[in-house]
C-alpha cells in the first residue's frame, strides 16, 4: 500500500493502482452492486479528457508538454488496457464525480510517470472542466459511438437478412391471422417484408435523435455559466470532438437529460418491434405436431433435460428477454431523467449504465437473431398452403357474388362439415343457378391471387 492525500486527508491506496485518494474513498463508500460503469463510457470519458487537454494546450491553460502527456495518457486509456483501474460501482454519487475523479487520477499518474514530474488530477487533468459538464458529455459521446459503430451495422444486417427471406418467400402463400384467428391469405414473403420495414423504421427513429444526442454540455462547467473556462476553450475543445457540438443552451444541457430519455424511448420502440418479430417466428415454428409448424427454425441445442428430442426456439426466447430488459431499462431512464433538480441531474451514472446496456443488448441479440435464426428459417410449404386453402376466411372474395350473409353461412358449413369452400358453394347450388360460374369461383378462391391487390 501507499499513502495518497486529498482535501480530506490521507488514505491508503493499493500500490499497483493508478487511481488516487478520491477514487479509493469512492470504493469504500459505494460497495453497492459490484457492477462497474460500462467500458464504452470509460473510453468516451477518456476521449473527452484528451480533447480538453489539447484545447487547454491551444489556449495556453496548460504547458504544451503537460497537455500532451495528459492527452497521450487519455489515448492509452482508450485502448481498454487500463480497464482494471476503473473499479467504481454504478450506484455512486449522482453527478458521476467519483468516476470523473477516477479518470483524472489515473491520467495524472500516467502523465506523471511519463514526465517524471507531478501532474495534478484537479489542477491539470480537470482544467477548464467540471464533473457536471464532462460526465454527461461522456454519456452522450459513448451512446453516439455505440450507436454508429455497433447498433447500426447490427440493424443493417438484420434488415438485409429479413429482406433476403422476403424475396425467397415471395410465392409461398399462407393463412393470414388476426386476433390469432384465421384471416385472408398473405405470403410468407409479405410478412417478412413487414419485419424488415419494422427494423428500418426502428433505426430511423433512433437516428432522428442524433442531432440532439451530439449536442454536449461540455464548456458549461459547474452550472452552465462556464465558470473557470473561456470561450476560446469552448471553441477549441469541439475541434477535437468531430461530430459533437456545443449545447445551444447550457442551462437546459446541464439541468436536463431529455435527449438521453428520448433515445432510450426509441430503443424501447425498437425492442417492441423485435419482440413482435421474434414472437411471430416462435409461433410459426411451434410444434412439431401440436403447433403451427409453418416454418422450421434452426435446431441449436437440446431443449429439455427430461424430454429427449425436444428442441426449443432458443434465439427467439433470448430476443424476447432482451426486449423485456430494454423496456425495463427505459422505465429506469425515464424516471432518472425526471430527477433534474435545478442545474443538475443527479442520476447520471444509472442513466449511463442502463442506456449503454440497452444499446449493447440490442446490438448483440440482433446479430444473433439474424445469423442463428432468421438466415436458417425454412418454410413448410405444404402446411402453409393447406392452412391458407382450408381457412374459412378464403370465402371473403365471394362476398361480391353471393353477399356477406350467404358467404358467412358457407364458411360456417365448410368448417362444421370439414369441407372446402368450393365444395360447399357448389353443393348449395350457386353454380347450377348461375349465381357464380366455375371459372369465377376458381378465380375467387385462388389463395395466391388473394395476396395481391387488383391492379
Amino acid at each position: 500500500m501507499r499513502i495518497e492525500r486529498d482535501t480530506m486527508g490521507e488514505i491508503e491506496v493499493p500500490d499497483e493502482a493508478l487511481w488516487g485518494a478520491q477514487t479509493q474513498r469512492a470504493i469504500a463508500n459505494f460497495p453497492v452492486s459490484g457492477t462497474t460503469l460500462p467500458p464504452p463510457l470509460v473510453i468516451a470519458l477518456a476521449q473527452i479528457k484528451e480533447a480538453c487537454a489539447l484545447a487547454n494546450k491551444t489556449t495556453g491553460a496548460l504547458e504544451p508538454d503537460l497537455a500532451d502527456a495528459i492527452a497521450n495518457a487519455a489515448r492509452q486509456v482508450q485502448t481498454g488496457d487500463y480497464s482494471a483501474h476503473f473499479p467504481l460501482d454504478v450506484f455512486q454519487t449522482g453527478s458521476g464525480t467519483s468516476t470523473n475523479m477516477n479518470m483524472n487520477e489515473v491520467l495524472a499518474r500516467l502523465a506523471t510517470q511519463a514526465l517524471s514530474r507531478p501532474v495534478h488530477p484537479n489542477d491539470h487533468v480537470n482544467a477548464s472542466q467540471s464533473s457536471n459538464d464532462v460526465f454527461p458529455s461522456a454519456i452522450h459521446l459513448a451512446a453516439h459511438n455505440e450507436l454508429q459503430a455497433r447498433l447500426r451495422p447490427a440493424f443493417r444486417e438484420l434488415v438485409h437478412t429479413l429482406d433476403t427471406k422476403a424475396v425467397e418467400f415471395t410465392q409461398i402463400v399462407k393463412s393470414g391471422r388476426t386476433h390469432l384467428m384465421d384471416a385472408t391469405p398473405v405470403t410468407l414473403g409479405q410478412e417478412f417484408s413487414g419485419y424488415a420495414q419494422q427494423i428500418r423504421r426502428a433505426w430511423q427513429r433512433i437516428d432522428s435523435v442524433q442531432s440532439r444526442l451530439t449536442e454536449l454540455p461540455l464548456g458549461g462547467t459547474a452550472v452552465g455559466t462556464g465558470v473557470n473556462t473561456t470561450s476560446a476553450f469552448r471553441r477549441a475543445v469541439y475541434d477535437h470532438l468531430p461530430g459533437m457540438t456545443e449545447a445551444e443552451n447550457h442551462f437546459e444541457a446541464h439541468g436536463a437529460r431529455d435527449s438521453l430519455v428520448e433515445l432510450s424511448g426509441q430503443l424501447r420502440a425498437a425492442a417492441v418491434s423485435l419482440y413482435k418479430i421474434a414472437n411471430d417466428i416462435r409461433w410459426m415454428g411451434s410444434g412439431p405436431r401440436a403447433g403451427l409448424r409453418e416454418i422450421r427454425i434452426p435446431d441449436l441445442q437440446p431443449g429439455s433435460s427430461i424430454m429427449p428430442g425436444k428442441v426449443n426456439p432458443v434465439i427467439c426466447e433470448s430476443v424476447r428477454q432482451v426486449c423485456a430488459q430494454v423496456i425495463g431499462n427505459d422505465a429506469t431512464i425515464a424516471f432518472a431523467g425526471s430527477q433534474g433538480d435545478f442545474e443538475l441531474n443527479t442520476m447520471l451514472p444509472v442513466i449511463a449504465h442502463n442506456l449503454l446496456e440497452s444499446i449493447h443488448l440490442l446490438t448483440t441479440v440482433t446479430t444473433l437473431f439474424a445469423t442463428k435464426c432468421i438466415s436458417g428459417i425454412e418454410p413448410d410449404e405444404e402446411t402453409l398452403r393447406s392452412y391458407a386453402e382450408g381457412s374459412p376466411s378464403v370465402v371473403t372474395p365471394l362476398n361480391r357474388y353471393l353477399g356477406y350473409e350467404e358467404a358467412a353461412a358457407i364458411a360456417k358449413q365448410a368448417l362444421a362439415e370439414s369441407r372446402s369452400i368450393r365444395d360447399v358453394v357448389i353443393a348449395r347450388g350457386h353454380v347450377d343457378r348461375g349465381t357464380i360460374t366455375l371459372a369465377q369461383l376458381d378465380e375467387a378462391l385462388d389463395v395466391l391471387a388473394m395476396t395481391r391487390p387488383p391492379a
